[in-house]
């Protein structure tokens, strides 16, 4: 073995990182005004930019790692603008120029003017904004056991990218299309947050816009494939094929678009509680390799979700532990490093996340 292969097996941690994907939240200030919605879901809570450094800068900086910069993600804002302008003020002063990028919130869906006004005034009026995020998560009305994410309570239910026929069996919703297409316009990327079985539809959606970049979030949200992490299932070590089954064929076909990427966060989701057990890290080390496989190192991002803490970072909500930056980062790391190139890895910890955001390193 070459003294190159000896230091890179002996390495945990990559050399730098871009954290492509994290949120601020502060609804003791703004929940009567851009954060309402998310007020009513966590009350008189906190997590500012001097949390973000304590939480994840400070220790992978101390972990030898160079802390490169942050993409700030809408966190389901009342008012897209007024949530970027917030962020983007902490950009120009001491508070956190390390966010590079923000990806803003837009209701694609909405009159088609109405959208192009707000497109419009967000690359004329706030640069650090690259892309939208409209979370679309939705297998039914929300009730809190399933797929759908409690955001599509701001629109009722509707599946727009299978909701044509009013219900979850038909294609993307046109008006949703036209807003989407108007990215294009606009240069801007789109953030796609949905459940698998939407994936095939926004495929189709992808391929019928091959100038817009997309980034899948979070490993495209697989949901509990050993079930909820609770005393039931602590030895539960079947997977739950049916989900698996429908998440692969829904990212086999999103890799197929050559403007599809795919953001490596919140693994606690599909498996909650995975660094708890060796048979669960087996299974996520798999989940991520054939996302890796399928998209190559040029599309995935890695990102840590970071808002809270580590778990509802890691499993929104799902279970009690979850992995701290550092920790996160090096088994992802080790999960990859004996089959990827050191350039490749470059790539997903850091270098994919730039070039699709558009940012310097």
């Amino acid at each position: 073995m070459s003294e190159t292969e000896n230091n890179k097996n002996s390495k945990k941690l990559p050399n730098a990182f871009l954290d492509a994907h994290h949120h601020f939240v502060d609804t003791t200030s703004h929940g009567d005004s851009f954060q309402a919605f998310l007020a009513h879901l966590i009350p008189d809570f906190q997590y500012l930019p001097s949390d973000y450094k304590r939480d994840v800068i400070d220790p992978i900086q101390k972990a030898g790692v160079a802390f490169l910069g942050s993409v700030h993600v809408e966190c389901i804002p009342d008012d897209g603008i007024a949530e970027a302008e917030w962020i983007a003020s902490f950009t120009k002063g001491n508070s956190a120029p390390y966010v590079k990028a923000i990806v803003a919130s837009c209701n694609l869906a909405q009159d088609s003017d109405k959208v192009e006004e707000e497109l419009s005034k967000i690359s004329t009026q706030l640069p650090h904004v690259k892309g939208i995020r409209w979370i679309l998560d939705c297998v039914g009305k929300f009730n809190g056991n399933d797929a759908t994410h409690i955001a599509t309570k701001r629109h009722d239910g509707i599946d727009y990218l299978r909701g044509s026929e009013g219900g979850y069996e038909g294609h993307v919703v046109s008006a949703f299309e036209s807003g989407f297409g108007l990215l294009d316009k606009y240069n801007m990327t789109f953030d796609l947050q949905c459940a698998p079985v939407q994936l095939q539809e926004a495929s189709k959606l992808c391929r019928r816009h091959p100038n817009i970049k997309v980034v899948i979030d979070h490993l495209g949200k697989p949901r509990t494939l050993f079930g909820a992490d609770n005393d039931k299932n602590n030895n539960n070590a079947s997977m739950n094929q049916g989900e698996l089954a429908v998440w692969r064929e829904g990212m086999k076909s999103m890799a197929q678009n050559s403007n599809v990427y795919v953001k490596i966060s919140m693994l606690g989701y599909a498996i909650p509680g995975w660094i708890s057990s060796q048979e669960y890290l087996n299974s996520m080390k798999q989940l991520v390799w054939e996302t890796v496989t399928l998209f190559g190192p040029k599309r995935c991002m890695v990102a840590t979700n970071f808002w809270k803490d580590a778990a509802t970072s890691d499993a929104d909500g799902m279970s009690d532990v979850g992995p701290d930056p550092v920790q996160f980062m090096e088994l992802v790391y080790g999960f990859l490093k004996d089959d990827v190139s050191d350039e490749d890895l470059e790539c997903i910890f850091s270098k994919t996340a730039a070039s699709f955001y558009g940012v310097s390193i």
